[in-house]
């Protein structure tokens, strides 16, 4: 979250009260992220206060972005605590603000653990069956637009910025995945609806207590496997070293399975798809990291990290 497109208080106050928000008191850009332009809002109606998100699209457009909206509606249905989009007295979730696509969705209540322990973990893994179980009905469809074809098609993009030595780790573990999606224990992985980015500042907890997922963003159809890798690589690591942190993904996963539980497919490729979700995330940080887009408050984040994040986890096999 950053602000690319700056939002005036009178465009802002206009959408809200054709959503019937009530009236703007408060307004800010969120810093972090580096996708979509993000402010907190607030407003007062019937005498109380109440907290939005407004989101302007900056890559993602009016054709692609129902599906994440009317995902986290569906979700929100069936009693995932997600942010509910608000619509306007036809109905419509997905407006315009500058000539960009816009969505006003609840803000969660709480905060995100940034240290989280295995009791965090384990309230993700739990929710996030839940989740997967849930969107299983959802009738629209989308790929995941982050999947291995961005990888196949950003990974020369991000060579000439790289030492040799990345360069060749990228190549060979692309072609691993490459080669891994071919292969009948990956086609007979479960699908559906999938978050792709649920690290630890997507989600909130308010006294202990998991709150809400959030920043649906970059969600799409994919594996369930591959969402659960992209947590256990962000919830459950020693973040110096990128090594797992053991109790914490064991936490996670066993109250997954609690849910939902693996099917022998996906316990074969679990280690497959920590890796594949390490690649996910190293690709796009160098990505945004030497190829940037100019932004308010802008933030691109160390893609070192998920190098560290793909070696042990190669090592560990």
């Amino acid at each position: 979250m950053a602000v690319f497109t700056e939002v005036s208080r009178d465009e802002a106050t206009a959408l809200l009260r054709r959503l019937g928000l009530g009236t703007l008191t408060d307004m800010a850009g969120i810093t972090g992220g580096i996708e979509n332009t993000n402010y907190f809002v607030s407003t007062e109606r019937d005498g109380q206060r109440h907290d939005y998100v407004l989101t302007l699209f900056e890559r993602l457009s009016f054709e692609q972005l129902p599906f994440y909206l009317y995902l986290m509606k569906h979700l929100a249905a069936k009693g995932i605590p997600v942010p509910a989009p608000a619509a306007d007295d036809r109905g419509e979730i997905l407006h315009r603000v500058q000539g960009k696509p816009a969505a006003v969705v609840d803000r969660l209540r709480g905060h995100s653990e940034l240290a989280p322990d295995a009791s965090h973990c384990a309230q993700v893994g739990a929710m996030l069956a839940r989740m997967h179980l849930a969107g299983q009905d959802y009738e629209r469809v989308q790929p995941n637009l982050r999947g291995l074809a961005w990888w196949n098609e950003t990974v020369p993009v991000v060579l000439p910025h790289v030492s040799a030595e990345q360069a060749n780790l990228l190549r060979s573990e692309l072609a691993y995945q490459n080669h891994l999606a071919q292969t009948p224990a990956y086609e007979a992985l479960p699908r559906g609806p999938i978050h792709a980015d649920l690290f630890r500042d997507n989600v909130m907890f308010d006294g202990g207590q998991l709150s809400g997922f959030f920043d649906f963003y970059f969600a799409g159809c994919d594996t369930f496997l591959f969402d659960i890798a992209v947590c256990l690589n962000d919830w459950c690591i020693d973040w110096a070293s990128g090594c797992a942190d053991a109790q914490r993904e064991q936490a996670l996963l066993n109250t997954y399975e609690g849910v939902r539980p693996l099917t022998a497919a996906e316990r074969q490729l679990l280690p497959a798809m920590k890796r594949a979700a390490a690649l996910r995330f190293w690709i796009s940080r160098l990505w945004d990291w030497y190829l940037p887009r100019e932004a308010s408050m802008l933030k691109p984040h160390d893609p070192t990290h998920f190098e560290r994040v793909l070696r042990a986890r190669i090592q560990a096999l």
